[in-house]
C-alpha cells in the first residue's frame, strides 16, 4: 500500500526537497502541498492523506492550530500528523502532542529519519525524535501540576472503562515501550498486547499511541519521576 503524504511548510524550497525525497520512495507519494495551516486543513479534507508533515511555524494558521483542526475532525481520524520544525524546544513537543500530533521531528534530521517517521506514523505508532525523551515529555505534561490536582477528571473517569490488563499495558505504553517489550514484561504475546492497545485507544478516544501517552499522564495514571 502506498503511503499518501501531504506537505505543509511555508518555504517552497523545503517543500520541493521533501517532495523529491518522499516521491523517490516506492511506497510513498506526495498528494498535496500547503504553504500555511489553513490550506493544510483544506487539502487534508480533499486529499485524505495518510500522513501530514506539518511545519510548526507558518503565517496565519500555524502548524499547531492546523493539527488541532485535523485531529478534531472525525472525518480525518485516519490522518496522522508529524510536526516538523527547526525549533526543537521542549514546550513545542508537548504542545504538538496535545494538539493531536503523532510525533515530532527536527528539520535537521537525516533523510532516513524523516522517511522512517512517515512510515511509523502511518502505522499508528508514536514517533518522537531523540531530543524529545520520555522523561522530558512527562515533566512538561505535569508542569504546573505538582500535586496532581489539575488532571483532567473526564479522562480520569474514562480510565474506569479499562480492564486491569489494559491499564497495565497503558502504563507500559506511557513508558515508551514497544509491543514486543511490553509482551516480554507482561509475559504475553505481542499480538495480545496489540489487542489491548487497540481496545484502550478505542475506549479512551485516542488516535494513536502518542495520544495514549498524553492521556496516561494527564489523567494521573502515570506520574513523572522525580529528578
Amino acid at each position: 500500500m502506498t503511503i499518501r503524504v501531504l506537505l505543509a511548510d511555508d518555504q517552497a524550497l523545503l517543500r520541493s526537497a521533501f517532495k523529491v525525497l518522499v516521491d523517490s520512495e516506492p511506497d510513498m507519494e506526495v498528494v498535496g502541498e500547503a504553504s500555511d495551516g489553513a490550506q493544510a486543513v483544506r487539502l487534508a479534507k480533499e486529499r485524505r492523506p495518510d500522513v501530514v508533515l506539518m511545519d510548526i511555524r507558518m503565517p496565519g494558521t500555524d502548524g499547531l492550530a492546523a493539527t488541532r483542526m485535523i485531529s478534531a475532525d472525525p472525518a480525518l481520524d485516519q490522518v496522522r500528523v508529524v510536526i516538523l520544525t527547526t525549533f526543537e524546544i521542549d514546550d513545542y513537543v508537548v504542545r504538538s502532542l496535545r494538539a493531536g500530533a503523532s510525533g515530532f521531528l527536527g528539520k535537521g534530521s537525516e533523510p532516513e529519519e524523516l522517511l522512517n517517521a512517515i512510515r511509523i506514523a502511518a502505522q499508528g505508532e508514536a514517533l518522537l525524535s531523540p531530543a524529545a525523551t520520555k522523561g522530558l515529555i512527562a515533566r512538561f505534561l505535569a508542569q504546573g501540576d505538582p500535586a496532581g490536582d489539575d488532571h483532567d477528571p473526564a479522562r480520569s473517569a474514562r480510565l474506569d472503562t479499562l480492564t486491569v490488563r489494559e491499564r497495565e499495558v497503558l502504563v507500559q505504553v506511557a513508558g515508551g515501550h514497544s509491543n514486543d517489550e511490553i509482551a516480554g514484561r507482561l509475559e504475553v504475546s505481542p499480538l495480545t498486547v496489540k489487542t489491548h492497545v487497540n481496545r484502550a485507544m478505542a475506549k479512551l478516544g485516542a488516535r494513536d499511541r502518542a495520544q495514549l501517552v498524553v492521556i496516561a499522564y494527564e489523567s494521573g495514571l502515570v506520574r513523572p519521576r522525580a529528578e
